[in-house]
Protein backbone atom coordinates (compact mmCIF):
# COMPACT_ATOMS: atom_id res chain seq x y z
CA UNK A 1 0.00 0.00 0.00
CA UNK A 2 1.12 3.78 -1.07
CA UNK A 3 0.44 6.33 1.37
CA UNK A 4 0.37 10.37 0.50
CA UNK A 5 0.28 11.06 4.38
CA UNK A 6 3.85 12.66 3.80
CA UNK A 7 2.91 14.42 1.17
CA UNK A 8 -0.25 15.95 2.97
CA UNK A 9 1.67 16.72 6.14
CA UNK A 10 4.15 18.67 3.66
CA UNK A 11 1.52 20.65 1.84
CA UNK A 12 -1.11 22.09 4.67
CA UNK A 13 1.87 23.15 6.70
CA UNK A 14 3.39 24.68 3.45
CA UNK A 15 -0.12 26.20 2.61
CA UNK A 16 1.16 29.99 3.42
CA UNK A 17 2.92 29.91 1.07
CA UNK A 18 0.81 28.87 -1.46
CA UNK A 19 -1.92 31.51 -0.54
CA UNK A 20 -3.43 31.61 -4.63
CA UNK A 21 -3.63 27.34 -5.11
CA UNK A 22 -6.38 27.13 -6.86
CA UNK A 23 -6.67 23.31 -7.94
CA UNK A 24 -4.61 20.27 -6.79
CA UNK A 25 -4.52 16.67 -7.36
CA UNK A 26 -3.41 13.94 -4.89
CA UNK A 27 -2.07 10.19 -5.61
CA UNK A 28 -1.01 10.51 -9.64
CA UNK A 29 0.18 7.51 -9.17
CA UNK A 30 -0.15 5.56 -12.46
CA UNK A 31 -0.37 1.84 -12.73
CA UNK A 32 2.98 0.55 -13.41
CA UNK A 33 3.82 2.58 -9.85
CA UNK A 34 0.70 1.18 -8.04
CA UNK A 35 -2.59 -0.26 -8.80
CA UNK A 36 -5.31 2.53 -7.91
CA UNK A 37 -6.67 -0.07 -5.51
CA UNK A 38 -3.42 0.34 -2.89
CA UNK A 39 -3.36 4.16 -2.74
CA UNK A 40 -3.87 5.61 0.41
CA UNK A 41 -5.20 9.03 1.06
CA UNK A 42 -6.13 9.80 4.68
CA UNK A 43 -7.82 13.04 5.88
CA UNK A 44 -7.91 15.13 2.27
CA UNK A 45 -10.55 17.62 3.92
CA UNK A 46 -7.34 18.83 5.35
CA UNK A 47 -6.59 20.20 1.70
CA UNK A 48 -9.66 22.38 2.14
CA UNK A 49 -9.46 23.53 5.00
CA UNK A 50 -6.00 24.70 4.23
CA UNK A 51 -6.91 26.77 1.00
CA UNK A 52 -10.83 28.22 1.70
CA UNK A 53 -10.28 29.47 -2.07
CA UNK A 54 -9.32 26.01 -3.69
CA UNK A 55 -11.58 25.68 -6.77
CA UNK A 56 -10.40 22.59 -7.93
CA UNK A 57 -9.79 19.13 -5.33
CA UNK A 58 -9.10 15.84 -7.64
CA UNK A 59 -7.64 12.38 -6.00
CA UNK A 60 -6.52 8.50 -6.84
CA UNK A 61 -7.42 5.86 -4.65
CA UNK A 62 -9.68 5.86 -1.67
CA UNK A 63 -7.31 3.55 0.88
CA UNK A 64 -8.12 5.15 4.38
CA UNK A 65 -9.62 7.84 3.01
CA UNK A 66 -11.37 10.01 5.17
CA UNK A 67 -13.87 12.63 4.43
CA UNK A 68 -15.32 14.69 7.90
CA UNK A 69 -18.49 16.72 7.63
CA UNK A 70 -17.58 20.55 6.45
CA UNK A 71 -18.93 23.46 4.54
CA UNK A 72 -16.20 25.16 1.38
CA UNK A 73 -17.92 27.90 -0.19
CA UNK A 74 -15.13 27.65 -3.14
CA UNK A 75 -15.19 24.29 -4.09
CA UNK A 76 -16.22 23.90 -7.79
CA UNK A 77 -15.04 20.55 -9.07
CA UNK A 78 -14.31 17.19 -7.18
CA UNK A 79 -12.75 14.14 -8.61
CA UNK A 80 -12.41 10.77 -6.50
CA UNK A 81 -11.16 8.27 -9.02
CA UNK A 82 -10.79 4.52 -7.22
CA UNK A 83 -11.64 0.69 -7.44
CA UNK A 84 -13.39 0.84 -4.38
CA UNK A 85 -14.81 4.03 -2.03
CA UNK A 86 -15.69 2.74 1.01
CA UNK A 87 -19.09 4.23 2.27
CA UNK A 88 -17.65 6.09 4.86
CA UNK A 89 -16.28 9.27 3.10
CA UNK A 90 -19.55 8.79 0.80
CA UNK A 91 -21.13 9.30 3.66
CA UNK A 92 -18.81 12.07 4.73
CA UNK A 93 -19.29 13.57 1.41
CA UNK A 94 -23.32 13.63 1.78
CA UNK A 95 -23.20 15.73 5.30
CA UNK A 96 -20.97 18.08 3.66
CA UNK A 97 -21.92 21.60 2.50
CA UNK A 98 -20.49 22.57 -1.09
CA UNK A 99 -23.12 25.30 -2.12
CA UNK A 100 -20.51 26.61 -5.17
CA UNK A 101 -19.89 22.51 -6.80
CA UNK A 102 -20.12 22.71 -10.19
CA UNK A 103 -18.72 19.14 -11.46
CA UNK A 104 -18.70 16.28 -8.97
CA UNK A 105 -17.24 12.89 -10.62
CA UNK A 106 -17.40 9.59 -8.18
CA UNK A 107 -15.98 6.58 -9.06
CA UNK A 108 -17.60 4.35 -7.15
CA UNK A 109 -15.65 0.86 -7.79
CA UNK A 110 -16.53 -2.59 -6.80
CA UNK A 111 -17.06 -4.63 -2.75
CA UNK A 112 -13.82 -6.62 -4.18
CA UNK A 113 -11.79 -3.12 -3.14
CA UNK A 114 -14.10 -1.99 -0.27
CA UNK A 115 -16.80 0.48 -2.70
CA UNK A 116 -19.33 -1.26 -0.07
CA UNK A 117 -21.62 1.84 -0.77
CA UNK A 118 -25.48 1.24 -0.84
CA UNK A 119 -28.21 2.69 -2.45
CA UNK A 120 -29.37 4.13 0.89
CA UNK A 121 -25.85 6.08 0.51
CA UNK A 122 -26.19 7.02 -3.31
CA UNK A 123 -29.74 8.50 -2.04
CA UNK A 124 -28.19 10.69 0.61
CA UNK A 125 -25.30 12.12 -1.65
CA UNK A 126 -28.23 12.95 -4.17
CA UNK A 127 -30.14 14.67 -1.50
CA UNK A 128 -27.54 16.53 -0.88
CA UNK A 129 -26.45 17.98 -4.29
CA UNK A 130 -29.80 19.92 -3.44
CA UNK A 131 -27.49 21.94 -1.66
CA UNK A 132 -25.45 22.59 -4.94
CA UNK A 133 -27.46 24.91 -6.89
CA UNK A 134 -24.40 25.45 -9.22
CA UNK A 135 -24.52 21.67 -10.08
CA UNK A 136 -23.97 20.92 -13.77
CA UNK A 137 -22.40 17.72 -14.20
CA UNK A 138 -22.65 14.33 -12.15
CA UNK A 139 -20.52 11.33 -12.82
CA UNK A 140 -21.48 8.21 -10.47
CA UNK A 141 -19.16 6.16 -12.51
CA UNK A 142 -17.80 2.12 -12.35
CA UNK A 143 -19.83 0.83 -10.06
CA UNK A 144 -20.88 -2.76 -9.15
CA UNK A 145 -24.25 -2.05 -8.41
CA UNK A 146 -24.67 0.52 -11.13
CA UNK A 147 -28.38 -0.65 -11.51
CA UNK A 148 -29.23 0.90 -8.21
CA UNK A 149 -27.25 4.34 -8.52
CA UNK A 150 -29.42 4.74 -11.96
CA UNK A 151 -32.67 3.95 -9.93
CA UNK A 152 -31.60 6.69 -7.49
CA UNK A 153 -30.51 9.14 -10.11
CA UNK A 154 -33.52 8.48 -12.10
CA UNK A 155 -35.67 10.17 -9.25
CA UNK A 156 -33.18 12.52 -8.25
CA UNK A 157 -34.36 16.00 -8.21
CA UNK A 158 -31.07 16.76 -8.44
CA UNK A 159 -30.82 15.92 -12.25
CA UNK A 160 -33.05 18.37 -13.38
CA UNK A 161 -30.06 21.11 -13.31
CA UNK A 162 -27.60 18.84 -15.25
CA UNK A 163 -25.97 19.38 -17.82
CA UNK A 164 -24.19 16.30 -18.51
CA UNK A 165 -24.47 12.80 -16.38
CA UNK A 166 -21.92 10.37 -16.48
CA UNK A 167 -23.12 6.44 -15.54
CA UNK A 168 -20.09 5.07 -17.39
CA UNK A 169 -18.30 1.93 -16.36
CA UNK A 170 -20.43 -0.04 -14.47
CA UNK A 171 -22.17 -3.04 -14.12
CA UNK A 172 -25.51 -1.35 -15.84
CA UNK A 173 -28.08 -3.86 -16.81
CA UNK A 174 -31.98 -4.12 -18.37
CA UNK A 175 -32.94 -2.55 -14.55
CA UNK A 176 -30.77 0.16 -14.65
CA UNK A 177 -31.64 0.84 -18.03
CA UNK A 178 -35.66 0.88 -17.40
CA UNK A 179 -35.31 2.87 -14.32
CA UNK A 180 -33.57 4.91 -16.96
CA UNK A 181 -36.30 4.91 -19.52
CA UNK A 182 -39.11 5.36 -16.93
CA UNK A 183 -38.01 7.85 -14.67
CA UNK A 184 -37.37 11.52 -15.01
CA UNK A 185 -37.02 13.12 -18.32
CA UNK A 186 -33.61 13.62 -19.08
CA UNK A 187 -33.76 15.05 -22.83
CA UNK A 188 -32.62 18.08 -21.13
CA UNK A 189 -29.07 16.61 -21.06
CA UNK A 190 -26.50 17.32 -23.48
CA UNK A 191 -24.82 14.75 -22.79
CA UNK A 192 -25.24 11.44 -21.24
CA UNK A 193 -22.38 8.87 -20.81
CA UNK A 194 -23.24 5.21 -20.61
CA UNK A 195 -19.55 4.12 -21.76
CA UNK A 196 -17.74 1.15 -21.01
CA UNK A 197 -21.05 -0.58 -19.78
CA UNK A 198 -20.41 -4.13 -19.01
CA UNK A 199 -24.35 -5.51 -19.76
CA UNK A 200 -25.14 -9.08 -18.70
CA UNK A 201 -27.58 -10.25 -21.92
CA UNK A 202 -29.96 -12.67 -21.70
CA UNK A 203 -29.87 -16.02 -23.60
CA UNK A 204 -32.10 -13.85 -26.52
CA UNK A 205 -29.69 -13.51 -29.40
CA UNK A 206 -31.81 -11.11 -31.05
CA UNK A 207 -30.75 -8.44 -28.33
CA UNK A 208 -29.09 -5.33 -28.99
CA UNK A 209 -25.38 -5.62 -27.68
CA UNK A 210 -23.79 -2.75 -25.95
CA UNK A 211 -25.01 0.77 -24.01
CA UNK A 212 -27.39 2.77 -25.07
CA UNK A 213 -28.24 6.34 -25.10
CA UNK A 214 -30.93 6.34 -22.23
CA UNK A 215 -33.04 8.77 -23.50
CA UNK A 216 -33.68 10.91 -27.08
CA UNK A 217 -32.37 13.89 -26.76
CA UNK A 218 -29.22 13.27 -25.16
CA UNK A 219 -25.94 11.11 -26.49
CA UNK A 220 -23.36 8.80 -25.60
CA UNK A 221 -19.60 9.08 -25.37
CA UNK A 222 -17.91 6.41 -25.02
CA UNK A 223 -14.75 6.63 -22.13
CA UNK A 224 -12.25 4.33 -20.64
CA UNK A 225 -10.88 4.73 -17.46
CA UNK A 226 -7.73 7.17 -17.38
CA UNK A 227 -6.01 10.74 -15.84
CA UNK A 228 -7.95 13.92 -16.66
CA UNK A 229 -6.56 14.95 -20.23
CA UNK A 230 -3.82 17.17 -20.48
CA UNK A 231 -6.28 20.36 -21.14
CA UNK A 232 -8.14 19.26 -17.36
CA UNK A 233 -7.55 22.05 -15.17
CA UNK A 234 -6.85 19.55 -12.53
CA UNK A 235 -3.72 18.66 -14.65
CA UNK A 236 -1.97 21.99 -14.05
CA UNK A 237 0.92 21.38 -12.60
CA UNK A 238 0.59 17.69 -12.24
CA UNK A 239 3.59 17.45 -15.18
CA UNK A 240 1.45 16.36 -17.96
Amino acid sequence: MHGIYPVLDLLTAAAHRFPRLRAVFLGDVESEESEISWIKQGEVCRVLRAWPGLRELGLRGAGELVIEPMRHDGLRRLRMESGGLPPEPVRGLAACDLPALHHLELWLGTSWYGGDCTPADVRALLAMLERSPELAHLGLCNSDIQDHVAAAVAAAPVVAGLDSLDLSMGELGDDGATALLSGQPLTHLRALDLGHTLHERGDDPSRPRGPRTAHPGSRARSRAPQRPPPGDPLCRGRGV
